[in-house]
């Protein structure tokens, strides 16, 4: 019998505070399933969810437990969009374009509609989302987008520099707009009342069940864990940033770039209505993007690119206390309790990317850094593509996997890219 080490969530403001998840076992003996989702994460578990009600037979096999990842990580962000333009994303995907477009920037809906409808507790507040130029020369994409946005008929409002710094509580901005599509969630606890949801509509989830191995076999696919296994007819690829070597291929066609969050205790009453206070996030435009948010404590989460390794404690990042400092100069002596980082998945083209290279296999990475509500919303086309909808009805289009050349230097690519985009950033401002 093969032994595997499990690992914990990293200590964070999240596993402090969030609900407990579902109770599940490890996968133990043989069984068979229609539909195989590796990974519980937003991806996994949307597509549980989505596919066990419409009464589908659905397993969901985690390595670590429920939320480990990067869907357990994250800043809690709920952003409408994608990381182009409307218009860009309609040129560079042809015939889905027009409907990635519209779907991306409501995909927000489909997160607050299924935490409305399984009464999810996770914090969720929608206060809108802050695009904030943090130098004049980024104000021209800013008003394009917003125009885009107002013309397809976005709730967006224009903010001069004197609006975003009474919306943000610092004048460091230039200007921006909000969309009220935006919003914020504990994304742990969010996970978990996923995965508990799927669960009460019939999916069956395993933690603690890493997939050791896949082959085909008699017209359906064996999964292997330590403890087990599954034959089924679909596997599907929920892994994003945290992809590893069983799909090398799969892996190597992903950056896992590194992002880091610190938290506060809460704050006092007066520094909250100074800073975001109808629970508005923020995330400052520039080559490196950093995120803030208040939560429904009134403790203050902000984040951006750490180094690429695991770290903890919010001493192990003191540019982000630094910049809250800068932002908000009576926050100094503001006590910092608590500090992690994780994994998000970038592509080279910066869309997420649908791969079906086999009979039975699929897979949706990439989200680069639009997670909680992309991968919420292509969970829904995972398990319309599994129920039978033609691939060409997919949001997403098929794509082929393109490795990156020199993958195994992606540490050494990251840290140039951010050296690059610190040098662009101050020369911007």
């Amino acid at each position: 019998m093969a032994s595997v080490s499990y690992k914990s969530l990293p200590s964070s403001l999240y596993a402090a505070v969030s609900p407990p998840g579902p109770v599940t076992t490890a996968l133990q003996g043989e069984h068979i399933c229609e539909t195989v989702l590796i990974g519980a994460g937003f991806t996994g578990l949307s597509a549980a969810l989505h596919l066990a009600r419409a009464g589908a037979e659905v397993m969901v096999l985690e390595a670590n437990e429920i939320g480990w990842g990067a869907s357990g990580r994250n800043g809690g962000q709920v952003n409408p969009g994608l990381k182009t333009l409307p218009s860009e994303v309609e040129r560079d995907l042809g015939p889905h374009g027009a409907a990635l477009a519209d779907a991306a920037w409501e995909a927000p809906d489909v997160v607050f509609n299924l935490i409305e409808k399984y009464g999810i507790k996770c914090d969720a507040a929608r206060g809108g989302t802050i695009r904030a130029s943090t130098a004049e020369g980024q104000l021209p994409h800013e008003q394009k987008l917003f125009n885009e946005c107002r013309d397809r008929g976005g709730p967006v409002t224009w903010l001069d520099r004197a609006d975003i710094a009474t919306h943000t509580g610092t004048s460091r901005y230039c200007g921006g707009f909000i969309d009220a599509r935006g919003g914020q969630v504990n994304p742990l606890a969010y996970t978990r009342g996923l995965a508990q949801a799927a669960i009460d509509n019939g999916a069956i989830v395993h933690a603690n069940s890493p997939v050791i191995s896949l082959r085909r076999a008699n017209g359906k696919w064996l999964v292997r864990t330590p403890h087990g296994s599954v034959n089924a007819r679909h596997v599907v690829f929920a892994t994003n940033g945290y992809t590893g070597r069983l799909w090398n291929r799969l892996r190597r066609t992903l950056v896992p770039a590194y992002s880091a969050i610190i938290a506060t205790d809460p704050l006092p009453v007066p520094f909250v209505k100074r800073i975001l206070a109808e629970r508005e996030v923020v995330y400052e435009m520039g080559e490196l993007v950093t995120y803030y948010r208040i939560d429904g404590a009134g403790r203050l989460l902000i984040g951006g690119r750490s180094a690429s390794r695991d770290l903890s404690g919010p001493a192990t990042f003191p540019f982000l206390q630094k910049h809250a400092c800068t932002l908000w100069p009576f926050l100094k002596g503001t006590a910092w309790r608590y500090g992690w980082n994780g994994q998000i998945a970038i592509t080279l083209d910066h869309y997420p990317h649908w791969h079906e290279p086999i009979e039975g296999i699929m897979a949706c990475v990439g989200y680069n850094g639009r997670g909680v509500a992309m991968a919420t919303l292509m969970g829904r086309e995972i398990a319309r593509r599994i129920s039978g909808v033609p691939a060409e009805e997919i949001l997403l289009p098929v794509s082929p996997l393109r490795p990156i050349p020199a993958h195994f230097g992606w540490r050494l690519g990251v840290a140039g890219a951010v050296l690059r985009g610190r040098i662009l950033d101050a020369l911007a401002k």
